[in-house]
């Protein structure tokens, strides 16, 4: 029996993948918890028309993704904070006030998508960051913590 995969399947498949499966395991399992439906004929065909629009999307965001790693990579990017006259800083930065400097420069970038490699920063100085924009999309940045 083959089905289309709605959701991931643990030691099956992924989303939008048709496998072949045991027919119980189909009809008692999988189709009434939702996670698979029947592929038919004319589901085979809607599956693939499914694919194909979702290919042209993924490529839309990947070119939008690649334009947006080449502006950060010409970033300078500056975080002001409080510090010692040693210059270590009150606190430490983080992903959080990253993402938020990379919001004043007008990069809308979450912050669970950034990579700090020497975390947690607790000295003034020059630091490297990585930024996933997509998959296979990392940008590398670098920036700087300064006092106020």
């Amino acid at each position: 029996m083959e089905v289309i995969l709605k959701k991931n399947v643990n030691k099956l498949g992924y989303a939008n993948e048709i496998v072949k499966v045991k027919p119980g395991y189909g009809r008692n399992f999988l189709i009434p918890q939702g996670y698979a439906i029947l592929a038919t004929a004319s589901a085979k065909k809607a599956h693939e028309e499914i694919l194909k629009q979702k290919s042209h999307k993924e490529a839309k965001l990947q070119s939008e993704a690649q334009e947006m790693a080449d502006k950060i990579a010409k970033l300078e990017l500056s975080i002001q904070t409080k510090a010692g006259d040693n210059g270590k800083i009150f606190g430490s930065i983080n992903t959080i006030q990253l993402a938020e400097a990379l919001k004043k420069e007008g990069f809308e970038v979450d912050r669970k998508s950034l990579k700090i490699k020497d975390e947690p920063i607790k000295e003034l100085g020059t630091y490297e960051a990585e930024v996933n924009l997509f998959k296979g999309i990392i940008q590398s940045i670098s920036f700087k913590v300064v006092e106020e």
